[in-house]
């Protein structure tokens, strides 16, 4: 349902264990729209915790409040969720998950729709909230990477790329 042929992250996510054993993946996804293939993907794998911080009520209309289970964690934000909200649903929820499912590899489905100026989120993340994000994700496991998912302005794109990239290497 959602922009994709491919889902990138769950391929990765697949490809760790099959082929370098990873036995504990943490899939963080902050693009604005919820990853209901993710979802759909590993929601009952235990191998597998997957977190979701999406506009909600938006497309696709998934990933709604009550929507979590033991390997799902969905957390919907409203539209206008800004820098100060990510870092605090990040720091009381996010990180703590993620902590105690203790993973391997942490795989973040980077998507950049959610900043402030993009034309299909309503969201108000700046480039240093999106810096912020990718430093608090690199902190959650042993090994970090990231695949590129939404963004839609591309006079922006580059720039919040590189902040992300910037805070996933500020390790």
């Amino acid at each position: 349902m959602g922009f994709c042929i491919f889902n990138n992250v769950a391929i990765a996510a697949c490809h760790a264990r099959a082929e370098l054993g990873v036995t504990r993946v943490a899939i963080v996804d902050f693009d604005v729209h919820h990853g209901n293939g993710t979802e759909a993907t590993f929601r009952d794998d235990p191998s597998v915790l997957f977190v979701s911080l999406h506009q909600w009520p938006f497309y696709p209309g998934t990933g709604g409040p009550g929507t979590s289970n033991e390997h799902t964690l969905n957390l919907p934000l409203p539209a206008g969720a800004g820098d100060a909200d990510y870092t605090r649903v990040f720091r009381e929820i996010v990180e703590p998950a993620v902590r105690a499912f203790d993973p391997e590899l942490v795989l973040v489905s980077a998507g950049f729709d959610a900043h402030e100026l993009d034309p299909l989120g309503g969201m108000r993340l700046s480039g240093e909230g999106f810096r912020e994000l990718g430093r608090r994700c690199s902190a959650l496991g042993p090994w970090t990477a990231a695949v590129l998912e939404g963004g839609y302005n591309v006079d922006t794109l580059s720039e919040l790329v590189e902040a992300a990239l910037e805070g996933l290497s500020a390790r």
